[in-house]
């Protein structure tokens, strides 16, 4: 049986909006292009993500880090304070993310075609399951299906949260695919499994020079869904 598996930030829903309602709400700087603040913002994120799974790096110093040094870049500073109330507002706007029709489209074709659906998401549990409630995944992913790095210990790029995956759900790898927007974690970490692995790329990154490719690319071109209906 062939399975879909899918990350969950920037991938099933769109993270700019309420990076940018946030923003808006704190900062008004000159010169900042907002979609770049926000890839910053997620890069440095990554950066250092590990060291808050491991507990040397608190979820709060985290934060701070993201969005101050993503404003370094623009040549602009801000205090800890600012740094955490915007933090607090981004996450009260991600209360209202709503999945991309898109996504819809791509669910409910999974779901006709009776393919085994899941997710695999890094980030703390409690906050990955309010977004997974918000977005309602849970018509189409049954709650045994969803994997949260947090509370597993293991975070994606590392293999072993999808052979994990792979494991409990007894999944074929050769028909197993997985949905990401982070080439790093997302695509490296799918294809070290030996799974297929498909890139949403909406913010239309170049594509890194590695000898990784994703098996596809999804981006304003072609949609998921697209992509789907040649695959099942």
């Amino acid at each position: 049986m062939k399975a879909v598996l899918f990350d969950v930030d920037d991938t099933l829903y769109d993270q700019l909006h309420p990076f940018q309602r946030a923003y808006e709400k704190h900062f008004n700087f000159p010169n900042v292009s907002i979609e770049m603040l926000y890839i910053l913002s997620r890069k440095y994120s990554d950066e250092v993500f590990h060291l808050s799974e491991s507990g040397d790096m608190t979820m709060e110093e985290m934060y701070r880090y993201r969005i101050g040094k993503a404003l370094a870049y623009f040549d602009h500073e801000i205090t800890s304070e600012k740094a955490m109330e915007f933090q607090k507002t981004y996450q009260q706007y991600q209360q209202l993310i709503e999945l991309t029709p898109d996504m819809i489209n791509a669910l409910n074709y999974c779901k006709e075609k009776q393919v085994i659906l899941g997710i695999i998401t890094n980030g703390p549990l409690d906050h990955q399951k309010r977004k997974i409630n918000q977005l309602q995944l849970k018509k189409w992913i049954p709650e045994s299906n969803i994997f949260i790095s947090s509370e597993i210990g293991v975070a994606k790029p590392d293999p072993e949260i999808f052979y994990l995956a792979e494991k409990k759900l007894k999944l074929n790898k050769k028909n197993t695919y997985f949905v990401g927007d982070s080439f790093q974690n997302d695509i490296i970490g799918a294809k070290s499994a030996g799974w297929k692995a498909i890139w949403s790329n909406q913010r239309n990154h170049p594509e890194p020079t590695t000898i990784v490719k994703p098996d596809y690319i999804i981006n304003n071109k072609k949609t998921l869904l697209e992509v789907l209906e040649e695959l099942l």
